[in-house]
């Protein structure tokens, strides 16, 4: 996962930084000239960057083995369970764009402190619920604060730092941070619940955010970007967050009351009116959360609805893998955890891979053939049964779909970046990952309604693992859809196009100069936008 006002180790061109930003005085230098207080001082800041973004995403899935525990505990039903995950990633995806210009604005040590602070008290409240709607609006306010923290993180490091190599080990160490956080949320949700409850997959932050937050004061220096639009789309990002959520309501309720029923419509309708709503509002705001002028680019809005029906089809995956091994296999919660581990690894191996195989193949054809690698994985894994093994419905198809999902999400943000201007970098790039992580939200909520129809009340393991592989047999659809879009939308880039000998398009070399004069004519490009990984 990241989160960034800008997508590399560049720098700022207008950051203020109030007087004692380090990046300005040269008090950021490793070398010897800089005295050994300074660099001390900078690896602090790198500590406390990286263990901000590592909590970010270890919630996104440290939670996921604990949730039959969650649901014993609390008496939650099977409606509400799914609650846990998407009531972080709706609030998170719907306000993370928001908190990277909120940075900007309002400076990056502030709005870090704040979020933190933020995530720290969600994280207690929800590790001390009583009752499951105490849980749920915890997630919620905790994904709310990981969308404040997630942006700050990235862009303190490259203020921090002068350009150079300190500044891209720093950078490298977040990434590899994060990555880390991702793969390590199901085996350290596991050992927590195992070892001493379910309550510490929250509770374990708080400790560890109370140490960040003071070293941050301590050490973080303040600054911001006296160029970024001094406004806030606080209505966009409410809109599109109550939009989502609305419509992932209306889905779980037609399980119980019908599509036909208002208990289902009016959810529904609410939820497609807020997100028209939005899209006015983003038409017509004088600096939009989500600039609608981006996706006139094809490889923009064709990459975008690639990851959205992606995300929609894998984001579930670890969530009904958790409840097959539990409920189903019988694994305690540190034997589900350690089973997530080849899954994860395979995410790694197909992320990593992927560079190499788009300098031989193009970012397009990698990108099909990790969905339908992916897909795969999905079918096999839905003849899930419940009298599975650890090799043959757990480890083997879980490998085959992590590593086509991380095949495949490199070239799609490849994609979408190849067409953005350089000012719009940061957006397109933040787009990208809201995209994927909302798609996953409204995935889950259809899936888990397909599951429980299947299931009907049953607590039989055969009856659970035929909801479950019904999930993923649907999953497998969804993702021959993705790879439809890849195929016959999904424009290749510049470079394929000139290596295949194909013409450029009319238009494409005026691009740049036409998009300036867009934002001369008032359309500001986004600043401190913010991504997800």
């Amino acid at each position: 996962m990241s989160s960034s006002a800008h997508t590399g180790p560049g720098t700022r061109p207008g950051d203020h930084d109030d007087g004692s930003a380090p990046g300005g005085s040269g008090s950021a230098r490793t070398g010897g000239d800089g005295g050994g207080t300074a660099p001390a001082r900078m690896w602090v800041v790198v500590l406390a960057a990286c263990v901000g973004q590592f909590l970010v995403v270890l919630d996104v899935s440290v939670v996921n083995v604990a949730l039959p525990s969650m649901r014993s505990g609390l008496g939650m039903d099977a409606a509400g369970l799914q609650w846990v995950v998407n009531g972080y990633t709706l609030t998170f995806a719907g306000f993370m764009l928001l908190g990277g210009r909120a940075a900007d604005i309002f400076g990056r040590k502030r709005i870090f402190l704040l979020g933190l602070a933020l995530f720290t008290v969600a994280s207690l409240l929800g590790g001390l619920a009583q009752e499951p709607w105490q849980l749920l609006a915890a997630r919620a306010l905790q994904g709310t604060g990981a969308a404040v923290l997630a942006p700050a993180t990235l862009t303190i490091l490259s203020t921090s730092f002068p350009q150079g190599r300190a500044r891209t080990r720093a950078i490298a160490t977040w990434g590899a941070v994060g990555a880390g956080g991702g793969a390590a949320g199901g085996l350290v949700g596991g050992v927590l619940t195992d070892v001493l409850s379910w309550r510490w997959v929250l509770l374990i932050n708080v400790p560890v955010g109370a140490l960040v937050l003071a070293a941050a004061a301590l050490w973080l220096k303040e600054a911001r970007d006296p160029s970024a639009p001094r406004r806030l789309d606080l209505p966009g990002a409410v809109l599109v967050t109550a939009g989502l959520g609305a419509l992932a309501w209306g889905i779980v309720q037609t399980e119980s009351a019908g599509w036909s029923s208002a208990t289902s419509l009016v959810p529904l309708a609410a939820g497609l009116v807020l997100l028209g709503v939005f899209l006015a509002v983003e038409g017509r705001t004088a600096a939009p959360l989500m600039p609608l002028r981006l996706f006139r680019r094809r490889a923009v809005s064709a990459a975008n609805a690639a990851m959205f029906v992606c995300g929609g089809a894998m984001f579930c995956m670890w969530y009904f893998m958790s409840l097959y091994m539990q409920n189903v296999l019988h694994y305690t919660p540190l034997q589900a955890g350690l089973g997530f581990v080849p899954q994860s690894l395979g995410i790694v191996v197909g992320a990593k891979a992927a560079p190499y195989l788009m300098a031989r193949f193009g970012a397009r054809n990698v990108a099909l053939a990790g969905v339908l690698i992916a897909g795969a994985g999905t079918l096999w894994q839905s003849g899930m049964h419940a009298g599975g093994g650890f090799l043959e419905t757990v480890t083997g198809p879980g490998v085959v779909m992590t590593l086509g999902a991380g095949m495949a999400t490199t070239p799609l943000a490849s994609a979408a970046m190849s067409q953005a201007p350089p000012g719009d970098a940061g957006l397109v790039s933040g787009l990208a990952n809201t995209s994927r992580t909302m798609g996953g939200s409204l995935g889950l909520a259809a899936l888990s309604t397909v599951a429980t129809a299947r299931i009907q009340g049953a607590d039989s393991p055969a009856a659970l693992a035929s909801g479950y592989g019904l999930a993923f047999r649907t999953a497998t659809g969804i993702l021959l859809l993705c790879a439809l879009l890849v195929l016959f939308a999904m424009p290749r880039t510049e470079r394929e196009s000139e290596e295949r000998g194909e013409p450029r398009r009319p238009g494409e070399r005026g691009q740049k100069r036409q998009d300036g004069q867009q934002r001369q004519d008032g359309e500001q490009p986004a600043a401190g936008s913010a991504g997800k990984g």
